[in-house]
């Protein structure tokens, strides 16, 4: 029997990739989808503003969205995805958790809590026994999972294969697409003919949510990746996907070939949306690009490529769907898992 499962903000722009991926999937069931107040008591039709490259599923475009309030979801919803704004998520996730109800969330918030596991599942799958202490810290019959910020799962599955080398520095340039931002997060006036190259408060992100990833969980406690990660951010005119320029040094000799050789065998996990493989890598030396690659393995896996020895250590450039991969995806993978290892 399918779990039966609900969206926390249903109607922004990762509520409905969250709904795309999740109205096929075998092992889930949507029974119920949340907004805002001025949303509660419509229909998903007439509530959300439909921006995703496929049609509304029927039964969904019909079921009435409620109040993002743990009173107004069905007591029977086993898993509750979040695309929550950081803000309210903040407040309302540990309400939902309180009430019992298991969270996968894309939002922000309390990603770098240290009781709330942040996974990607084929990297650090193990961190997710962190539920535990966190229900014994918090007193929760439900628990809150998080996914790292679109941007951090770019470059972190290529940094996990070549872990073994050693990891000591990394500096990553990141070109992300306008979708990042949501709908309405950069205008036309901005962005065409355009770079920006702040992001606010994306640098952190990247450089504190790649280390926590990459640490070490003992049962008990997590310690961070001691490696030193800088990172600059910017937003370009392409619609989906983040191309990213990485240089890493590490404390074993590593060529491109060995790199390459690295990636390629990096394993996946046999969950429905996890890819095989997990990181396609490119012989040419101008890919991944973002309009021909962001798709690779349904969106879902990373594309790398360019690898080459410069005076700064190992160069390649790295590429994933940001709201794909790097959001609604993320979530469904990390439900898959919770489900997989009974938190359902």
């Amino acid at each position: 029997m399918a779990v039966r499962v609900g969206v926390l903000g249903a109607t922004g722009a990762v509520g409905q990739r969250l709904i795309q991926l999740l109205e096929p999937h075998p092992d889930f069931d949507i029974a119920a989808l949340t907004a805002s107040d001025s949303s509660a008591g419509k229909t998903y039709r007439q509530a959300a503003k439909w921006r995703v490259d496929s049609p509304i599923p029927g039964d969904i475009g019909e079921m009435t969205v409620t109040a993002t309030d743990p009173d107004e979801v069905p007591d029977d919803v086993d898993l509750l995805f979040s695309s929550l704004p950081s803000s309210i998520g903040s407040e309302v996730e540990p309400a939902f958790c309180e009430a019992g109800y298991v969270v996968s969330s894309n939002s922000s918030n309390s990603r770098m809590a240290e009781d709330v596991p942040l996974v990607i599942p084929e990297i650090n799958a193990d961190h997710l026994d962190l539920l535990e202490v966190q229900r014994d810290e918090r007193g929760w019959d439900g628990a809150l999972v998080k996914n790292p910020n679109c941007s951090t799962i770019t470059f972190v599955p290529t940094l996990a294969a070549i872990a073994e080398y050693g990891l000591e520095k990394v500096h990553v340039s990141t070109l992300q697409a306008v979708s990042g931002a949501g709908y309405d997060g950069v205008s036309s006036m901005e962005i065409i003919d355009n770079a920006i190259p702040y992001i606010g408060s994306e640098e952190d992100k990247l450089e504190t949510e790649s280390r926590k990833l990459l640490g070490e969980f003992d049962g008990a406690e997590l310690s961070h990746n001691e490696m030193s990660v800088s990172a600059s951010c910017n937003r370009i005119p392409t619609i989906d996907g983040h191309l990213e320029n990485v240089w890493v040094e590490t404390e074993d000799e590593l060529t491109p070939a060995d790199a390459a050789e690295a990636m390629r065998a990096f394993p996946s996990l046999d969950l429905r949306s996890s890819p095989e493989p997990l990181i396609h890598v490119f012989d040419e030396p101008d890919r991944p690009q973002p309009r021909m690659d962001r798709t690779v393995g349904g969106g879902m896996a990373i594309a790398a490529g360019g690898l080459q020895e410069t005076p700064f250590g190992l160069q390649y450039n790295c590429l994933a769907h940001n709201t794909i991969r790097g959001a609604a995806g993320a979530s469904v993978l990390n439900g898959e898992l919770l489900l997989e290892n009974g938190y359902l």
